[in-house]
Formats: C-alpha cells, sequence, structure tokens
C-alpha cells in the first residue's frame, strides 16, 4: 500500500487540484453529509465520485484498504469508516465537500460532528437491506434541524437487490416527501421521470440516451405523475395544481426549479438509484447535490456568544464576516502532528495569522474550559489523509490546520480581537466502561500522555481518574469504539492492557454497636495514653457521617476531642471490616474516656478512636452498601418483554413505563451499577441496536446476601 500520509503544496490526483480546491464565495460550496447505515456503501459511494469527477485516477477498494477516506489504520483493518473523512470534488464548477461519516453506533459522536459540519445529508441505504431503526432514527434527528436530504439507493448489482422494495422501504421508514427522480431498469439503465428519457450504462460510464421502454411505460408513467404532484404540492405558485389537474403539461424547466426549492427546503427528499461499480446514477447523484442541496448562505450559522457568555448578533455565512469557525475533527498525524478539520462558518480564515482558540461546557467529560491565542501557520484542504495547501478557506469551507496545540473537537476558531464562542453540538454520551493500565511502569507515562490527547479529539470518550479503586476508566460508546481507542493508544507508543471495572462500593452499621479503643503504650521516656469509648448508630441513607460529644466531667481533656473525630473519621474511611469500604451514614457518639495529663497526645487519641470504630464493626453488624442508578431506556415496543426480563435478572426496580412517539417506550428502573458495567453491549445485542439508554448515581443500598460475591 501507497504511503497515505502525503503531504503537498498544489499537488494533486486528477483533475482537483489545489487550485480547483479554493473558492471565493459560499454560493460555490456544498457540504454534505454522506450517511447511513455500516455496509450500506458510503465509502465506496463517495470513492466512486471522486473517480467519476477525475479527482482521483481510479476508485480504491475497502478490502484492499485503499480507499481515499478510510486511511485510519484501524478502519483499514476493520474494514468499516471509524471516523469521519473529508472528500472533496468539483462538479460544474461547484466545490462539493463530501463528508464521509462511520455507520456503525458506536461512532455515532463522528457522525454528529459530520452532520455539524454539512448542510445536507445523502443518506445511503443497500438496495437488498430495507431500512434500520437507527437510520429511521437519523433521518427524524435530521428533520428536527430541518436539514435538506436525499436518498441515495445503492448496490443495484447486489444479488438481492430490490431496488423498488427498498424504496418503498424508504417511503415507510422517512415518512412524507420521500420520491424517486429515477426508476431503476435492471442494474445498467434508468428512467429519467422528469426527463422521460431512458439513461443507459449498460456500454459503460458514457451512458446512452433513449425513449422509456413501452415494458415499463405504466411503472414509469405513474411514477411520474406522483413525482409531479408532490413537487406541486412543494410549489410556491399556487396556480399550478389547478393547470396540472386540468390536463396541461407543466414545463419541465418549471418543474426542475420548484424541486430544487423544495429540496433545499428540506420538504422534499429525492431519491436516486446507484451502483458505484457500474457508475450508474452517479451523475445523477452530483447533479442533486449541486442543484439542490442548499449553499452555506441558504443555512443558518449556530448561535454564537462571546467567550464570557455574552450575547452576539447573528452571524452569516460571509467571508467579510467576523471569524468563525469550529473544530469538527482533530487527529494526530506522524508527520505533521495535530490535524484539525475546521468548518469556516464566518469569515475567512488566513494563513500567517494569530486566532483565538475557545473551548467551554465539556469539564465533565475531561476537557477543561480553555482560552489560547494561537497562530495559524498553512491552511489546506484534505483529501482523505493528503493535505493540499491553499492561500485561505472563506466562509461555508471546510480546512486543516496543522500544529494548533491547544484546539480540541468542538473548540470555536476566532478573531482574537473579537472572540467567540459557537454553542457545541448535541455529543452522546459514553455509557461503557474500560478500565485501562499500563504493562510496565515505564509506560505510565506515556499512557497519560496519549490519553489525553486520545480525549481531546474525541468528545465522546471520557476519562475518569478514580481515586476509590485507583483505576483509570476509559467510558466509550461501545465496543468498536473501545477497540478503536485502544488500537490508538498502542499505535502511540503505549503498552497498554485492560482490567475489569472495579465499583466503588460503600459499607454501614445495620444496628448501633458499642466500641472502646484503648491505646497504652510505655516504652521508656515519653510514652501513649488515651482510651476512649464511643457508640456508633445507623443514619438514613444519604445523612452521611456526624460525630457527637457527650464527654462530661473532663473524662477526656477537650483539645482531645476533635483528635479522637478526626481518628474515628480516617478508620472510617479506610473502611472497618476485611474489605476496605468507606463507612457511611453514621453517627458516632463519644461517651467516656480516659487520659495521661503526660502521655495523652493528639496522635494517642486519634489511634484510640479508629481502634474503638473496629472494635463497634467487631459484632458484625457491618454491611456493604452498592451503588444504585437511574436507568432511563428508550426502546421500540417490540423488545419491551425482552428488555423487562433482563432487567430483573440484573436486579433492577422497574419504576414506570410510558409511551413516547414513533411506537417506543420509555422505561425508568434503578438498576446496581455492578450489573451495568457491559450493559451497553447487552442492550445493543438484546434489541438489534435500536434501544437508548441513560444512567445517573441514585444512592447506595445494602447489597443483598446472594448478590455480594458478584459485587465484590
Amino acid at each position: 500500500m501507497a504511503d497515505r500520509h502525503t503531504h503537498s503544496s498544489g499537488r494533486h490526483n486528477g483533475k482537483a487540484g489545489a487550485a480547483s480546491l479554493v473558492v471565493d464565495s459560499p454560493t460555490a460550496v456544498r457540504n454534505v453529509a454522506v450517511v447511513g447505515p455500516s455496509g450500506s456503501g458510503k465509502t465506496t459511494l463517495v470513492e466512486a465520485l471522486l473517480a467519476h469527477t477525475g479527482t482521483i485516477s481510479r476508485a480504491g477498494s475497502i478490502t484492499e484498504g485503499t480507499t481515499v477516506c478510510d486511511h485510519d489504520p484501524v478502519a483499514v483493518r476493520q474494514q468499516r469508516s471509524v471516523a469521519l473523512a473529508l472528500a472533496p470534488l468539483v462538479h460544474e464548477g461547484i466545490k462539493v465537500n463530501l463528508i464521509d461519516t462511520p455507520g456503525y453506533l458506536d461512532f455515532l459522536g463522528e457522525l454528529r460532528a459530520g452532520l455539524r459540519a454539512a448542510d445536507a445529508a445523502l443518506f445511503v441505504v443497500c438496495a437488498a437491506d430495507g431500512v434500520d431503526e437507527a437510520t429511521a432514527a437519523l433521518w427524524r434527528e435530521c428533520a428536527e434541524v430541518g436539514m435538506p436530504r436525499a436518498v441515495v439507493i445503492s448496490r443495484l448489482d447486489h444479488p438481492r437487490a430490490d431496488a423498488m422494495g427498498e424504496l418503498a422501504a424508504c417511503q415507510s421508514a422517512f415518512g412524507a416527501g420521500v420520491q424517486p427522480l429515477y426508476l431503476p431498469v435492471g442494474a445498467q439503465a434508468l428512467l429519467g421521470l422528469i426527463t422521460q428519457r431512458l439513461i443507459d450504462y449498460s456500454a459503460g460510464p458514457a451512458p446512452r440516451i433513449g425513449d422509456v421502454p413501452e415494458a415499463d411505460r405504466g411503472r414509469f408513467t405513474e411514477a411520474r405523475n406522483q413525482l409531479i404532484e408532490g413537487i406541486i404540492e412543494q410549489s410556491e405558485d399556487e396556480t399550478l395544481m389547478d393547470r396540472y389537474l386540468a390536463g396541461e403539461e407543466i414545463a419541465v424547466e418549471t418543474l426542475i426549479n420548484d424541486l430544487e426549492t423544495a429540496v433545499a427546503r428540506g420538504s422534499f427528499h429525492p431519491v436516486v438509484p446507484a451502483c458505484a461499480f457500474t457508475g450508474v446514477g452517479l451523475a445523477e447523484v452530483l447533479e442533486v447535490v449541486t442543484k439542490g442541496f442548499p449553499s452555506p448562505q441558504e443555512r443558518p450559522v449556530p448561535p454564537v456568544t462571546t467567550v464570557d457568555g455574552k450575547e452576539h448578533a447573528e452571524l452569516t455565512a460571509d467571508p467579510a464576516g467576523p471569524l468563525a469557525a469550529e473544530v469538527v475533527r482533530t487527529t494526530a498525524d506522524a508527520y505533521v502532528g495535530r490535524v484539525s478539520l475546521v468548518r469556516v462558518f464566518s469569515g475567512t480564515l488566513r494563513p500567517e495569522r494569530p486566532v483565538h482558540v475557545s473551548g467551554h461546557g465539556m469539564a465533565e467529560r475531561g476537557h477543561a474550559d480553555h482560552d489560547t491565542d494561537e497562530r495559524v501557520a498553512h491552511i489546506y484542504s484534505p483529501l482523505g489523509a493528503q493535505l493540499n495547501e491553499v492561500p485561505y478557506c472563506v466562509a461555508g469551507d471546510l480546512c486543516a490546520l496543522t500544529k494548533l496545540g491547544s484546539a480540541e473537537t468542538g473548540d470555536t476558531i476566532s478573531d482574537p480581537r473579537e472572540p467567540l464562542l459557537m454553542k457545541p453540538w448535541a455529543m452522546p454520551e459514553p455509557l461503557l466502561p474500560i478500565a485501562v493500565v499500563a504493562k510496565n511502569r515505564s509506560d505510565e507515562d506515556a499512557l497519560a500522555r496519549n490519553l489525553s490527547r486520545l480525549v481531546a479529539g474525541d468528545p465522546t470518550l471520557r476519562l475518569e481518574r478514580n481515586a476509590e479503586t485507583n483505576q483509570l476508566v476509559l467510558w466509550c460508546m461501545g465496543e468498536a469504539h473501545a477497540d478503536v481507542a485502544l488500537s490508538r493508544l498502542r499505535a502511540g507508543g503505549t503498552e497498554v492492557e485492560t482490567e475489569d471495572v472495579r465499583i466503588p462500593m460503600r459499607a454501614t452499621f445495620t444496628s448501633k454497636a458499642h466500641g472502646r479503643g484503648r491505646h497504652v503504650k510505655q516504652s521508656g521516656g515519653h510514652g501513649q495514653y488515651a482510651i476512649c469509648e464511643i457508640d456508633v448508630e445507623p443514619l438514613p441513607r444519604g445523612s452521611g457521617f456526624e460525630f457527637v460529644d457527650k464527654i462530661v466531667g473532663g473524662a477526656i481533656p477537650h483539645q482531645f476531642i476533635p483528635s479522637v473525630e478526626k481518628g474515628v473519621r480516617a478508620q472510617l474511611a479506610k473502611g472497618v471490616t476485611d474489605d476496605p469500604y468507606p463507612v457511611v451514614d453514621v453517627r458516632v457518639t463519644l461517651v467516656d474516656g480516659k487520659a495521661h495529663s503526660v502521655d495523652s497526645s493528639d496522635a494517642a487519641f486519634q489511634t484510640a478512636g479508629a481502634l474503638a470504630v473496629k472494635e463497634a464493626a467487631a459484632a458484625g453488624n457491618v454491611v456493604p452498601l452498592e451503588p444504585l442508578d437511574d436507568v432511563e431506556i428508550t426502546l421500540p415496543d417490540e423488545y419491551l418483554g425482552a428488555v423487562l426480563g433482563d432487567l430483573s435478572s440484573r436486579r433492577g426496580r422497574v419504576m414506570g413505563t410510558e409511551s413516547a412517539d414513533n411506537g417506543h417506550t420509555v422505561v425508568k428502573a434503578q438498576v446496581p451499577a455492578v450489573e451495568l458495567v457491559r450493559y451497553a453491549i447487552d442492550l445493543r445485542s438484546l434489541t438489534s441496536g435500536t434501544a437508548t439508554f441513560t444512567r445517573k448515581f441514585a444512592r447506595y443500598e445494602p447489597v443483598p446476601q446472594g448478590a455480594f460475591a458478584s459485587a465484590h
């Protein structure tokens, strides 16, 4: 395989050189996220479009690991996309930034970032697979923000391909406005419903144009009528429907103009059948993208504030406006260091200029708030891993910046004279914990360094340093995501291993107990003398710790009372049984004691306090407590029985269920945290990847006797 990380200044493959990758106006740009389930043919389609436009000399292969977008070694190994990748091409004077996104659920964060960078979405579905729930959910997510969408029915050459069946599945799953612009004729020809022409690719990439075959006339007429009616419904010309119903032939130009308006508005969603290997539909897809999808000027810019949270006027995609750009992906390149993929929303990015890098609101994910002034050295237009240097990047376009040391995914880049902060996009919550440990002591520093670099680039990772269990826990989206994270750590030169995630436990007293702490030592010279007696009693859950002084008559001098409390607190924090669980929710009452006028000391009474607690615990009335989490699961109704049964097997307590939209149910339950370690994987398996859940710590509860072994 050729070196994928090439660096060039004006060098290029095929026709799309650095010069053609520079645009002066947002109107000449289309930012398109290519989305769809894993295996639907997204990356292959992008590769075919690049080859079709001459951007690359020939299409690469996923199996051979030679595609432009899947250049990551992990993607090559897994033979699926694990991160978003940018592939720009030029078609009829329009620069199209194709943002290839992963289809696997574990990489939802990369997909969300791709949608943030895009102004429209191209949904790719395989002609043999139907439409899964995750793709339908993503369609609804795009609909909520009014994002323009089109559908490509790919892999027409698949042995089980049923393009018309797939079209029906899309119309059923996606709802209103989904209409074909072309009908497939076998795997090598299309019928243009508006132009009323047969486009035949059987002889090669240059199609032969002919008339609609008589055998297809019936289905063609029906589909064309439905399309025209759908377009007219979206038209602003109110007389158009009346004219059509009166039998008037609507001009093709009128239909096309109304269609383009409806697509850009996000109310009409054209469907194009295509095949990457035969070239069927590629020109048609490009036509939809360049003529139907909106330019950045037609889409709103995300809200911005000043870095201290004050309101700021709305921005537009104006190259002359204030600079506002956002880092949508961060990678580490072996040759050039940190590479930031940036979407410029307003203003123009230029080389050799200072910029302000601002990141706020991600502290809970391990990303501390930061504001730094840095200098942009060079600006590049990326083609997968290849970087082509460009002189500037205008509002609406995407580019890559190198060596911005403080830039993390989600950060805002703005003018230091007018620093801005862009409202971040919604990040999915990582729910699969992986405990990582350096193989050797010498790897510990490298592990910490590589972990911080990894988390900086991927906001869907969360790093937790658990002081109680003394573990480094990396929270991931799922097994595939964890595999990618560990692979990148190892690629960074760290020998890293995983271990079982330990759940931080607690303990408490179940009944009142008495303890006597006696610490008397005489070994020549200054001795140690302290005796104290305490009562320990349980408090309601969540009460914490109380210390009560009931010493009368000066049995323990006043200055040593805090010493007893200090010793008690320290022992409770360390644990009072063989299991080192901190003891909580107790009241300790100091009732009596003795002191010596010479040998008593602060240290002696601390020791006595600790001994008294341990003696009180020896009565055997201490029980372990485990953390309980509030869990909320959203799932299709058909899986409700299976999920409820599974929750019961996890000692979960269902608190209620309620109906949600689109045939879904929300289940609320309380589940022990120890039973949730692998729940992200198990729930996905149980519901074919259609369910989502959230979890939040609720409280500690005693561990049932039979369950202690598993919690322990």
